[in-house]
C-alpha cells in the first residue's frame, strides 16, 4: 500500500475510534440524569429573612420565609415559618434579603488592571485565562451578582466556564456569553495597536471580523458556533481601542441588520457597543435589543430608543475608570482622549435618559473597572437621577427581561431559580449597601453565609 492509502487508512481508523468513544460519551450522558434523578432526595432549605424585597418595584415584606426546592423558589410565607423535618434553616432574621443581582455587561478574560494585563498578558497561554477567567467568576458570584452577561472573552473558554458553573463544578454566576464581538476591519473589535507580524498571526484566528453583509452573518454564526447565547457587535469606536480612530459610527446599516437579523434567526439577542449617535441611532433602526454605553445621545435619540423598545446599558463605572487609568498613564495614549470625550458625554446624556423615561438595564463593563466592585455602580445611577427603587430593578426584573429569562430570574417567586442575596439594611434607603453583600445563594445553593465564603461543594 502506498503512503496516501496509508494516511486515508489511518484517518478512518482514528475517525472511528473518536465516534466510538463520542457515541459512548452520548449513551452515558442520557443515562446518567436518569439515575441521578433516582437516587438523588430532594434538597430543601427554608430562609428566615428579616425583610424580603421579593418583587423588585414592589413594597418590601416584613420577617418572611422563603422554601427553596432543589434549586428552585417553591414558597414565600409570612412570618418564620418552622421548617420541616430535614429541611436546612439559614437564619437572616437581622438581614434584607432580595433577588440576586445581574450584569448585564462583564468581561470575566480581563483583569480590570490594564497596565497588569499588558504586561502579563503576552505570556499567558489559554490555560492561564481560563483560571483567572474562574477567579473573576467567584469573585463576582460573592459580591452578590447570580447572573452575567459577557460580552466579550475567548470564546470557547468563557463558554465551557459557562458549562462548569452550571454543572457545579466550579463557582460562579450563570454566564450568558457573547463570544468575541463582532467588528469590520480596523474596528473597535479588530486587534490594533500591534505590529505587522503579531497582527498577522493573531487574524487567522479572529472569527469576529467582517466586511459587508454576509460576511456579518458568517462572523454571527461562528460566534453561536463556538457557544454564544447573545451576539455583541461594535457599532462605533471605542475608548480603550489603540487608535485614535474616534468614537464614531464604524459599520453600516446593512452590516448591522444582517447581524441582528442573524442572531434573531438563532433565537439570541444582539447588542451593540455604541458611543458616538449616529452609531447608536443606527443599530437601533438595524432592530438591536440594547445599547452598551450609549455615551452621545440627545433627544432624538431618545425618541428611537422608546419607538424600538430597546434597552439601554450605561455602563457608568466605564468611562469614570478608563478615564482615570488613562491619565495615570495605564492605557495607551490615543486612549487619552477619548476617555475624556466619553466621560464628559456620559455622565450628562445618561441624566437624559433617565429623565426621558428610557429603558435602563444594568451593567457595568466590569473588566475595564476591577471584578467586585459592580455594585459601585448603583451609587453612579443614583446621579444619573434614578431612584434606589429604580436602580434595583434594572439589576433584577429589567435585566431578567432583556435577558429573555424573565419567567426564571429577577424576582423571589415560586417556580423562579432560588438566586438570592442578603444585606445589613436596606439598600432602598442606602444602595452603597450593595456593595458589602453579606448572603450568596444561586440555584439553591449557598455561596456566601454572614459575609464568609462557604465551602464549595466536591464529590
Amino acid at each position: 500500500m502506498d503512503q496516501k492509502g496509508e494516511s486515508q487508512k489511518m484517518r478512518k481508523t482514528i475517525l472511528a475510534a473518536c465516534t466510538a468513544i463520542l457515541m459512548a460519551g452520548t449513551a452515558h450522558a442520557q443515562a446518567a440524569p436518569a439515575a441521578s434523578a433516582t437516587q438523588a432526595a430532594a434538597h430543601v432549605t427554608y430562609i428566615h429573612a428579616g425583610a424580603l424585597l421579593d418583587r423588585p418595584g414592589g413594597r418590601p415584606r416584613g420577617a418572611s420565609t422563603v422554601i427553596v426546592r432543589d434549586g428552585k423558589i417553591a414558597e414565600v410565607r409570612d412570618g418564620f415559618a418552622a421548617p420541616e423535618g430535614g429541611a436546612e434553616l439559614v437564619d437572616l432574621k437581622d438581614r434584607f434579603v432580595l433577588p440576586g443581582l445581574i450584569d448585564m455587561h462583564v468581561h470575566l478574560y480581563s483583569d480590570g488592571d490594564p497596565l497588569k494585563e499588558r504586561l502579563e498578558g503576552p505570556g499567558r497561554d489559554y490555560e492561564d485565562e481560563f483560571v483567572i477567567a474562574a477567579r473573576h467568576a467567584r469573585v463576582t458570584l460573592e459580591s452578590g451578582f447570580t447572573t452575567v452577561r459577557d460580552l466579550g472573552g475567548e470564546p470557547r473558554g468563557i463558554a465551557t466556564l459557562r458549562d462548569a458553573i452550571n454543572a457545579g463544578d466550579l463557582p460562579g454566576p450563570t454566564i450568558v456569553p457573547a463570544g468575541k464581538m463582532i467588528s469590520v476591519s480596523g474596528g473597535h473589535g479588530d486587534a490594533n495597536g500591534v505590529n505587522r507580524d503579531l497582527y498577522e498571526a493573531m487574524h487567522q484566528h479572529q472569527t469576529n471580523i467582517c466586511d459587508g453583509a454576509d460576511e456579518c452573518r458568517r462572523a454571527v454564526r461562528a460566534q453561536i458556533r463556538d457557544g454564544a447565547e447573545v451576539i455583541k457587535f461594535a457599532a462605533t469606536g471605542g475608548v480603550l481601542s489603540n487608535v485614535a480612530g474616534g468614537l464614531g459610527r464604524q459599520m453600516t446599516l446593512d452590516e448591522m441588520r444582517a447581524i441582528v437579523e442573524t442572531a434573531h434567526s438563532f433565537g439570541r439577542k444582539a447588542t451593540a457597543h455604541a458611543h458616538g449617535k449616529e452609531g447608536i441611532e443606527t443599530a437601533l433602526e438595524a432592530g438591536v435589543d440594547s445599547i452598551e454605553h450609549g455615551s452621545f445621545l440627545d433627544e432624538n435619540t431618545v425618541k428611537l430608543f422608546k419607538a424600538k423598545g430597546a434597552y439601554l446599558v450605561p455602563t457608568m463605572i466605564a468611562p469614570v475608570t478608563a478615564l482615570r487609568n488613562a491619565r495615570a498613564g495605564a492605557l495607551p495614549a490615543p486612549t487619552l482622549v477619548k476617555a475624556e470625550a466619553a466621560a464628559a458625554a456620559a455622565k450628562k446624556n445618561h441624566a437624559l435618559a433617565v429623565r426621558s423615561g428610557v429603558k435602563i438595564a444594568f451593567g457595568t463593563d466590569t473588566g475595564v473597572s476591577k471584578h467586585g466592585d459592580n455594585a459601585q455602580e448603583f451609587a453612579l445611577m443614583l446621579e444619573a437621577g434614578m431612584t434606589a427603587d429604580q436602580a434595583i430593578r434594572a439589576a433584577t426584573l429589567d435585566a431578567a427581561d432583556l435577558l429573555g429569562r424573565a419567567d426564571r430570574l429577577g424576582s423571589i417567586e415560586p417556580g423562579k431559580d432560588a438566586d438570592i442575596i442578603a444585606v445589613a439594611g436596606s439598600p432602598l434607603e442606602d444602595v452603597h449597601r450593595l456593595e458589602t453583600v453579606d448572603f450568596v445563594m444561586r440555584h439553591g445553593t449557598v455561596h456566601k453565609l454572614g459575609g464568609k465564603r462557604q465551602p464549595f461543594p466536591v464529590d
